[in-house]
């Protein structure tokens, strides 16, 4: 029996991943990142939810439904990681330990990119490694959650 679920959250636009501006965000498309968080999940002993929208209150909702459900959260909140207080708010209210992740490396983008109202309330951030970012948060939210439990 599986211990922890986590619930992989995609923001705006990722939707668009593998046609969108590839040489930024590469050339895997979201179905494809959730395959392999898929298989990573199943082979770390954990269930996987995932859920991408272009709409913010939907992520808000999706993160409030995941408090008794889920024990931890990656989330690529995109540009809302920029903009959303709605989203901080959210996770901070429901207490389930989050990563935060980004295909790209955020720092070395436009400086509106460089602030997330995310990463304060997250236990962690980890952007820049493309796919590779949602394994290593994958992973991440794992090992708190063992630490902790």
């Amino acid at each position: 029996m599986e211990k922890y679920s986590i619930l992989v959250l995609h923001g705006p636009n990722l939707n668009l991943l593998g046609k969108r501006e590839p040489n930024l965000y590469g050339s895997l498309t979201l179905d494809e990142i959730n395959l392999l968080l898929t298989e990573e999940a199943s082979s770390l002993g954990v269930t996987l939810a995932t859920l991408q929208s272009n709409h913010e209150g939907v992520l808000v909702d999706a993160i409030h439904e995941a408090w008794g459900i889920h024990q931890g959260i990656v989330i690529n909140a995109g540009a809302y990681t920029h903009t959303s207080v709605a989203i901080r708010d959210a996770l901070l209210g429901v207490k389930i330990p989050a990563v935060e992740v980004h295909l790209s490396n955020i720092y070395q983008r436009e400086s509106f990119r460089h602030h997330s109202y995310i990463a304060p309330v997250v236990i962690g951030q980890i952007s820049g490694f493309g796919a590779d970012s949602y394994k290593l948060g994958l992973k991440a939210i794992i090992n708190y959650l063992h630490s902790v439990t």
